[in-house]
């Protein structure tokens, strides 16, 4: 797996989010973008990130940021999941995982112990030009939002 690192142009990709509306990162030039990579829509840990980043969508949006959630559910899963969990941002699907590799989000990690392939928590942080200005791996669910906004200054 090879992970990326702050000032490298972040990977365009069009992915379909939980309307089936396709969502391109190059339509988001001169926006700053928060990319979030999940596991599975409607587990746990996925579910307290997820309303994390709902609960701090609005300073987010205020400073300039565009929130993604990325994947490998299928769209009317996220759309439950947006629905169940009044998430107010973008689900991605990324079902045969290119984009969570070209992110390195896909790989070997360790899971209860045991060493399995899967999804790596991820988050990005990309400006207004497209380069990566953070890129977090292996990020807990609880807890990583704040620790994000005080990065990020917010």
């Amino acid at each position: 797996m090879t992970q990326l690192q702050p000032g490298t142009p972040a990977p365009d990709f069009t992915l379909v989010d939980q309307d089936g509306a396709d969502v391109a990162l190059h339509d988001l030039r001169g926006r700053k973008v928060i990319l979030f990579f999940y596991p599975a829509a409607m587990t746990p840990g996925c579910t307290t990130e997820a309303c994390d980043f709902r609960d701090s969508l609005a300073p987010l949006e205020a400073a300039g940021y565009t929130v993604l959630g990325i994947s490998r559910d299928e769209p009317a899963k996220n759309a439950e999941f947006r629905a169940r969990d009044g998430l107010t941002y973008p689900l991605l699907s990324d079902p045969d995982r290119a984009v969570h590799e070209a992110y390195g989000a896909w790989g070997e990690k360790m899971n209860y112990g045991k060493k399995v392939e899967g999804v790596i928590r991820s988050t990005f942080v990309i400006d207004e030009d497209g380069t990566l200005t953070h890129a977090l791996y292996n990020v807990k669910a609880t807890g990583h939002v704040a620790r994000l906004r005080a990065q990020l200054g917010l």
